[in-house]
Formats: structure tokens, C-alpha cells, sequence
């Protein structure tokens, strides 16, 4: 493989991180006795605070908290749920701690939320290659209550198009979109500078329920998972999930208008937006008639417990490609709140009908991030996903194959890794890992992928918090 220096360095790097020692001790029984000190009066006070021990809490009990600079109202459920959601309005438990930075700036409450990645990866066999890259995004929001309601204005961005070169990073077997006029195959796309630019309202209509209406020039309508970024139990891997365009590839979408209703522990919404995927230009926002809809239908039975299903018809998604795509989601998300972390788990299932092609294509993922201690997390990921274009590059090839095996393909991943907080700050925590991924393969395509194909990323990890 190429780029053998890089991978040593950063193998170096997680090597040290592991065998680094905690030089905080536990103090000596009779300090416990000791009179307790007064609480800070101010966030300046609680600098010296290790926040780290915090990431077990429940923040959804914190909204009746009179937190110093913080206003947080326990009698608005409207600004409660606009505070809960993700990307556009999509939801994970109400138990799971988002990491983020609030900051009150007179009457409005703000919310600063960001990941950045630098990885290195190497890929073995025929078709794997490597390449040293940073995945990253950025959020920020502003909420403020307006008579009985509140509303959220929210902006993600990303520098994808700048630190990820090529217009593509190596990741085998994933599919979607194009670079330079070609299919990509064996490569994932680097997201838009912007993301995501929306404004969301809410307002109780009466006891227990509330109305919400979205619009986003660039946001995510209500179709599938909350998207693989941001996650709870893919917050420490850097690759999208091979079934990413099966179940939440949506969450960049153009004019997107929203519709919901939140009633006690249950959740009715629809959208309409532009279905085609984003172009080459990420710099850019591109416009388009509203021309798919979806809906989706979500429970929360209890604050560790959210699971939904979605479908929707979105109007010629790939542009390389005719016909549209039926797709429909279902999917299960657990976050367990404990003492030194959450441990978030989710099962997806995504399905595509392609009316040019006729074809259903499946995709089952199982993943799941488990903190160990308070500083370090064990992460998993198993897919099992039906691909007919990882030779849509080579046309006669495909045709080939189409008229000798078949046209789809099954492909199994399985990616187990490992996160260790190095250092961790008021405002962010930072990480070093790595993760390895094998796959299964037909026989059909074996000689094109190799036997027993592998991949391996070592990355260093940015979070605010």
C-alpha cells in the first residue's frame, strides 16, 4: 500500500495514546469529609472543572436547571423539542447527551455543535487504495420563544470541498453520486459547504401537542434515521455506512418544507423537497422544484427509547441515472446514560425500489458505540447491503457480468475500533483511534475485489462539547 509514513505515524500516535496514564487520583477518604464548597457563580468559575465526568448525564433533565448564563425553561415544551432535534427535525433519544456548547446571548439561547476528523486509510485487494483526508462539519443554532411558540434558525457547514481532495475518499464498495462526470464507486463524496440552512417554528395547538413547521433552502426532510454525522452510535467513525444512500441520504436536501405534529410520545410528519443529490460545485446551493415527498412516523416510548419509519418517493435522486427511487426506512436507537459516558445503539433497515430498473435493493446495519470508562469507547458497525453499481465506472464490465452472474450484489462489512480521549477541555474533547473493516464478497466478484478485502483508519478525533 502507499503511503506507508503516514500510517506509521499515526499508528505511533494511538500506541502512545493508549499506554498514556490518568494523572487524576482519587482523593484521599477524609477530603470526602470535608465541608462541601459553594457552587461557582459563574462559568468562568467552573474552568478548572473536568466536564469529561459529565458525559453520562441525562441532559433532558437539565432543562428545569437554572444553569449560571443559561436560561433553560422547564414550562416550554416547544422550545424543548426544537432543542431535541438533530439534523432538520430528525430525532435520536431524549436521553442521549448531544455534545455541544450553549451560550445565552440576551434572550436567545444558542448552540454550537462540531466534529472534525483527520484519518488516514489504507485498503487492501484489487480495488483499494488510500489516502490521508478530514471529514468535518459544523453546526450552529439560535432558538428564541415568539408568544406561545419558539423557533430555531439553524446553519451547518463544512469544508469537506477543501480538505477532502479529489472530490472522494477511498471506502470500498460504497457507491453514490459522481466526481469528474464518473459514477463514484469504491470512493464516498465529501458533503457541501453548506449542509444545512433552516428555520423551524414551533407551537402548542393544545394539551400535549404541539405543531412544527420547517423550511430549509439546504436541510433534511422527514425521511429515514437522523443521518450518519450525527448520529449517537456513529459519533466515533469517520465512514459513512455503505447502506448511506438507502436510508438517510437525504439529509442534504434542497427546498425542503416540513410539516409535523408531536402528540404526547408520538410524532406525524411530511415533506416535500428538490430529490435530486447534490452536484460536483459543493460550494454552492443548488435549486430546484419541490418534486419528492416523504412522511414519517416516530415513537418515544421512554427517554432511552426512539424508533421511527419513513417512506418516500424521491424524483430522480442520482444524476447519472433514470427513473426515481421508492425508499423506505425503519429503524430502532437506544442511549443508556451511564456514570462515565452513553452507550447509544441503533439498528437501520433501508430499502430502495428503482422504477427505471424495477430492482429492490435491502439494507440492514447494526452499530453501536460503548464507553469502557470515562475515556475510552469501543465502537461497532455490521451492514449487510445490496449493491448493482459497483461497476457502473467500467460499462462494459457491468453489462458483462449483468448477462453472466447477475447485476446485484450482497455485501457484507464489519468494522470494530476503538476511541481514547487524550485530552479533554471546557469547550472540546479530543480523541485518537483507529477501526478495521472486513468484508464479505460473492464468489462472482471475488476476483475483482480480492478473497478477503480489508480496510483499516487511524484518525485523530475534534469534538465540541
Amino acid at each position: 500500500m502507499r503511503g506507508t509514513a503516514w500510517c506509521l505515524l499515526w499508528v505511533s500516535v494511538f500506541l502512545g495514546a493508549i499506554h498514556a496514564q490518568d494523572t487524576r487520583q482519587k482523593p484521599p477518604d477524609d477530603q470526602s469529609k470535608q465541608k462541601p464548597q459553594p457552587k461557582p457563580q459563574s462559568m468562568d468559575d467552573m474552568e478548572g472543572m473536568d466536564h469529561s465526568q459529565m458525559k453520562g448525564m441525562d441532559h433532558s433533565q437539565m432543562k428545569g436547571m437554572n444553569m449560571p448564563g443559561m436560561d433553560m425553561p422547564d414550562d416550554d415544551p416547544a422550545s424543548a423539542l426544537l432543542m431535541d432535534q438533530a439534523s432538520g427535525t430528525s430525532m435520536g433519544p431524549k436521553s442521549w447527551p448531544m455534545p455541544m456548547h450553549m451560550v445565552q446571548l440576551g434572550s436567545w439561547r444558542t448552540m454550537f455543535m462540531g466534529s472534525v476528523f483527520l484519518v488516514d486509510t489504507q485498503q487492501s485487494g484489487p480495488r483499494g487504495s488510500d489516502k490521508f483526508y478530514a471529514p468535518n462539519w459544523f453546526m450552529g443554532a439560535a432558538e428564541h420563544s415568539a408568544g406561545k411558540g419558539s423557533f430555531l434558525f439553524q446553519v451547518m457547514l463544512s469544508l469537506d470541498p477543501a480538505t477532502i481532495t479529489g472530490r472522494s475518499f477511498p471506502e470500498l464498495f460504497q457507491t453514490g453520486e459522481t466526481a469528474f462526470g464518473r459514477p463514484l464507486v469504491d470512493a464516498q463524496h465529501p458533503h457541501n459547504f453548506i449542509m444545512a440552512i433552516g428555520l423551524n417554528y414551533a407551537r402548542p395547538v393544545a394539551e400535549n401537542t404541539i405543531l412544527q413547521l420547517y423550511f430549509a433552502p439546504v436541510g433534511d426532510p422527514a425521511l429515514g434515521p437522523v443521518a450518519f454525522p450525527h448520529r449517537a452510535s456513529a459519533a466515533e467513525l469517520p465512514q459513512a455506512p455503505l447502506g448511506h444512500h438507502w436510508q438517510d441520504s437525504t439529509h442534504i436536501a434542497d427546498e425542503v418544507v416540513t410539516v409535523g405534529v408531536t402528540h404526547k410520545m408520538v410524532r406525524l410528519e411530511a415533506s416535500g423537497f428538490y430529490g435530486t443529490e447534490p452536484g460536483e460545485n459543493r460550494w454552492i446551493i443548488q435549486t430546484g422544484p419541490i418534486n419528492s415527498w416523504s412522511t414519517r412516523f416516530s415513537v418515544f416510548p421512554a427517554k432511552n427509547w426512539m424508533a421511527q419509519v419513513s417512506v418516500g418517493r424521491v424524483a430522480h435522486p442520482e444524476r447519472q441515472s433514470a427513473g426515481d427511487v421508492v425508499r423506505s426506512t425503519a429503524s430502532l436507537h437506544y442511549t443508556r446514560p451511564l456514570p462515565w459516558g452513553s452507550w447509544s445503539s441503533s439498528l437501520i433497515w433501508g430499502r430502495n425500489h428503482d422504477t427505471f430498473t424495477h430492482r429492490n435493493l435491502n439494507s440492514y446495519l447494526a452499530e453501536s458505540e460503548l464507553p469502557i470508562t470515562r475515556r475510552n469507547f469501543l465502537t461497532g458497525r455490521v451492514e449487510l447491503v445490496d449493491k448493482d453499481e459497483l461497476f457502473s465506472d467500467q460499462p462494459s464490465l457491468e453489462e458483462l457480468l449483468d448477462r453472466t452472474v447477475g447485476s446485484t450484489f450482497r455485501i457484507g462489512a464489519y468494522t470494530i475500533g476503538y476511541t481514547r480521549d487524550v485530552a479533554v477541555s471546557r469547550y472540546w474533547e479530543t480523541g485518537v483511534g483507529a477501526n478495521l473493516t472486513a468484508y464479505t464478497v460473492p464468489g462472482a466478484i471475488q476476483p475483482y475485489y480480492g478473497d478477503h478485502p480489508l480496510g483499516v483508519s487511524v484518525y485523530l478525533r475534534v469534538r465540541l462539547k
